[in-house]
């Protein structure tokens, strides 16, 4: 019995394994009116990696080691992004993902985010040193996140802010970038 189980898990693995190919496949091209304002996004491609902390709704307070990933899709056309928060016991504490483009008729870039149940598009403004997003939590507050990267640093800051009221700090992170990726592309399946 045990080496018939074996033989079927090596059979369902040798199926798996010799439906991929390991080719080489031709890069998508870019969409030539997308790409000057996509380039402008390459300072956030990636791994990333540091401490974030912050102020659950529930009043709560949490730390965790803040992980993110960055890579172009279609040619570059966009770019998709996904966190993941590690508690220290190695729990997967927050996971999110993300999917940014740039809209030429609005000229504005946007980001579409999926997080802990949520999902929302928000405009993504671009400054000197990094980007600012910020999402309508009442009819007169926002939770603005501001971000600043430079030497290979990425500091981002959240911030609940209500009219006639100043801006409460609600999320920070400090991460260090560890490296490049092939994610999401590596390779495409045939």
């Amino acid at each position: 019995m045990r080496n018939v189980l074996f033989c079927l898990l090596a059979a369902c693995s040798h199926a798996t394994t010799s439906t991929t190919s390991t080719t080489s496949v031709t890069p998508v091209s870019p969409s030539p009116h997308l790409a000057p304002a996509m380039a402008k996004l390459g300072f956030m491609r990636g791994v990333w990696r540091g401490p974030a902390s912050g102020v659950m709704p529930t009043g709560q307070h949490y730390e965790v080691t803040q992980t993110e990933r960055m890579g172009p899709m279609l040619g570059g056309d966009i770019v998709v992004i996904e966190g993941r928060g590690y508690r220290k016991d190695g729990t997967t504490g927050f996971n999110a993902f993300a999917v940014v483009s740039y809209n030429p008729q609005r000229d504005k870039y946007e980001l579409r985010s999926y997080a802990q149940g949520y999902s929302g598009t928000f405009d993504l403004d671009l400054t000197a040193d990094g980007y600012v997003w910020q999402v309508p939590i009442a009819q007169d507050a926002v939770i603005r996140y501001t971000a600043t990267v430079k030497n290979n640093h990425w500091r981002e800051v959240g911030e609940y802010v209500a009219a006639g009221k100043p801006p409460m700090k609600s999320f920070e992170m400090n991460l260090d970038r560890v490296g490049e990726t092939d994610w999401p592309l590596g390779t495409p399946v045939q």
